[in-house]
């Protein structure tokens, strides 16, 4: 028997879906850039929605944090009509540097290899 996902997850999908559409279709503010959401994770009581963001191109991604925070309480009254839950999550925005963390340690991984096949006795040169 598949294990279901709990009422949070779904929440959560939910929010993420609703959360991506408004960003894209409905927020003009020049700061955001062009945002992609990558997850969002509701606390237990459903008090709050932490969504973690990423940034496309040469963005500023503090600057595109203040927006969206600033953004929340638009955003928020949005999920309201949305979701079928007593009260609406508080959202708290976090930029997400996991890629371009990811793309760092590839890059210093390759840079490794290619110094040891360099200085490796009748190496490639």
């Amino acid at each position: 028997m598949p294990r279901e996902f709990s009422r949070g997850r779904r929440i959560a999908d939910l929010i993420h879906q609703e959360l991506a559409r408004l960003v894209q279709q409905e927020l003009r503010d020049p700061r955001i850039g062009l945002v992609t959401i990558n997850e969002v994770k509701v606390s237990r009581d459903l008090a709050f929605a932490d969504v973690y963001f990423t940034l496309l191109g040469e963005s500023n991604a503090t600057a595109a944090e203040v927006a969206l925070e600033n953004a929340a309480g638009f955003m928020r009254s949005q999920l309201a009509r949305v979701l079928s839950t007593r009260t609406t999550p508080k959202l708290r925005f976090h930029y997400d540097a996991t890629i371009e963390n990811g793309a760092r340690i590839s890059k210093a991984i390759d840079d490794a290899l290619a110094n040891d096949r360099k200085n490796r006795p009748g190496g490639d040169s």
